[in-house]
């Protein structure tokens, strides 16, 4: 079990239990994925860092003064 996080802009666009779909962008030298239909945007990974699964499941959301971030389990 993988856990990974990403910035949500507004609330309620998805709720805990929720499966979820990533897509993978590539930047220059790194990766980074957003749970579609854009609801979600993760930080830079690196080569040895990638996702391999397409679809998790939402763990949890936590709101903090920087916005909401969901946190989504990948099975790998």
């Amino acid at each position: 079990m993988r856990i990974e996080e990403f910035k949500m802009e507004r609330e309620n666009l998805v709720k805990k239990g929720d499966k979820v779909t990533i897509e993978e962008s590539q930047l220059p030298s790194s990766w980074y994925y957003t749970i579609v239909p854009a609801i979600a945007m993760s930080a830079n990974y690196g080569p040895t860092e990638r996702i391999v699964s397409r679809e998790g499941i939402v763990e949890d959301i936590v709101r903090d003064s920087r916005g909401f971030f969901v946190k989504v389990a990948f099975d790998e």
